[in-house]
């Protein structure tokens, strides 16, 4: 059954062409918001994003209505709203593929192809709206059926302003004020009236008072004050657990498969690397890769020079995924590449080679030490406790060309008993990482 803020019928006409093992040419009434798990089965939908999709659904039957009244006030207001969401996001819903996302494009692509290029890319237009529509009309992602000639031209080198990048601590704090703005009454829920609990009051002689029923209770005979009750003495607290020895297993580090590599356009002895490290859509640190559709890390990585840049394309590597994601001369970078160099080459001149995971291992799967391998990595290391420095000295490769942790070299570990002096990099199924020549090479 269609819901009553369903978008215009050129939206269900496009999913008609677009999905026809989905949506069956024969429907006349669709329910949108439940739509999205069958056009994108490989996508999971939670309660939170299907409120998001509604919530968006009726954004986007507002605008229709502001439009076809040609209330710019109104146009305006959701235009800059939905521009500024986007300004952190691939989709509507971070990097999930949803209906809303096509919902907006069948509504603002004939609008966007009226724009100027200044109110597409200028200052103050609307540089992510733009790119949205480029993406949905053209993403595989999307996948959607429309002839070349309707789809909006643009051309996306062709920006006249270059927006400053949206802070995210600033965007989270811009979305409570929204929300209090909007629930005046929830704010001040939050702060709790105690009853009967005023500031005392004085009366005509200066004479404290407790409460505004003081007076009333004047004449009131005295009562005889409650005895204290004996405070029992308190139970001693329970010890806390021992805490679990440090490992390289808290360091994830996992098969990653570069999509692609290009120079860094600010910075001579960097690469950027797409890769794909297996995450889920939406996890924290990706995004959505338009050309292949995969969820991706974007990846800096100081191997312009030492690493050709043709080896760097399509290739197994493996990736260190939790440590603190660093921006290096203005691109964020959420992971490292794992590369092999002769020891104490503190010049960094090279030779480099970059540690191999088995070639049919898939992205994503992790990797970890033999005999190292208990527990579960940390979600990010926490830069102040220095695990990933405690135990880098460690990895190295053997004088069979072998990636593996050498205990001996990090005094956290040599003190632990029952653990192997060497620990060779393997899979899950028990594959060897490996370099191509570099024996008794460092790892980092």
């Amino acid at each position: 059954m269609a819901t009553a803020a369903a978008p215009e019928s050129s939206l269900l006409s496009l999913l008609y062409r677009s999905y026809p093992a989905a949506i069956s040419p024969d429907t006349t009434e669709l329910d949108y918001i439940h739509a999205s798990p069958k056009i994108f089965p490989q996508v999971n939908f939670g309660e939170t994003e299907y409120a998001d999709i509604k919530q968006w659904l009726r954004t986007v039957s507002g605008l229709s209505t502001a439009i076809s009244k040609d209330d710019k006030p109104v146009v305006e207001n959701i235009l800059g709203q939905l521009n500024t969401h986007l300004a952190t996001r691939t989709t509507l819903l971070g990097a999930k593929p949803s209906v809303a996302d096509i919902a907006v494009y069948a509504l603002l692509a004939p609008v966007v192809e009226k724009w100027s290029p200044e109110e597409r890319t200028g200052e103050k237009g609307y540089h992510h709206i733009v790119r949205h529509v480029d993406f949905v009309q053209n993403s595989r992602v999307f996948s959607l059926q429309i002839p070349d000639e309707e789809k909006v031209s643009i051309d996306v080198n062709d920006v006249k302003f270059v927006p400053k990048p949206v802070d995210p601590k600033e965007e989270k704090e811009r979305k409570k004020r929204e929300k209090a703005a909007q629930n005046p009454a929830t704010a001040a829920a939050e702060k709790p009236l105690v009853v009967g609990q005023g500031k005392p009051q004085k009366d005509s002689k200066g004479q404290g008072q407790e409460g505004p029923d003081a007076a009333a209770a004047a004449g009131a005979p005295k009562t005889e004050k409650k005895e204290k009750k004996e405070k029992k003495p308190k139970a001693p607290k329970p010890a806390p657990a021992p805490a679990a020895p440090l490992s390289p297993s808290l360091i994830d580090l996992r098969v990653g498969h570069i999509l692609r590599a290009i120079n860094h356009p600010n910075a001579d002895s960097l690469y950027v690397s797409t890769i794909d490290c297996g995450d889920a859509p939406g996890t924290d640190n990706t995004s959505l890769d338009e050309e292949t559709g995969k969820t991706v890390r974007t990846v800096c990585s100081g191997l312009n020079g030492l690493v050709p840049l043709a080896e760097m394309q399509g290739r197994k590597i493996v990736a260190v995924c939790n440590l603190k994601p660093v921006t290096m001369r203005g691109i964020k970078s959420a992971a490292m590449v794992l590369a092999a160099s002769p020891k104490n080459d503190d010049s960094h001149a090279g030779p480099v080679e970059l540690v191999n995971p088995p070639a049919d291992a898939p992205a994503g799967e992790r990797i970890t030490f033999q005999g190292w391998s208990e527990g579960e990595p940390e979600k990010q290391l926490n830069p102040k406790k220095k695990v990933w420095e405690t135990f880098q000295p460690g990895f190295t490769t053997t004088q069979d060309l072998e990636v593996a942790f050498d205990s001996s070299a990090v005094p956290v570990a040599k003190e632990q008993e029952g653990k192997p002096a060497i620990g060779k990099l393997v899979t899950a199924s028990g594959a060897v990482c490996t370099v191509k020549t570099l024996k008794d090479a460092t790892v980092r």
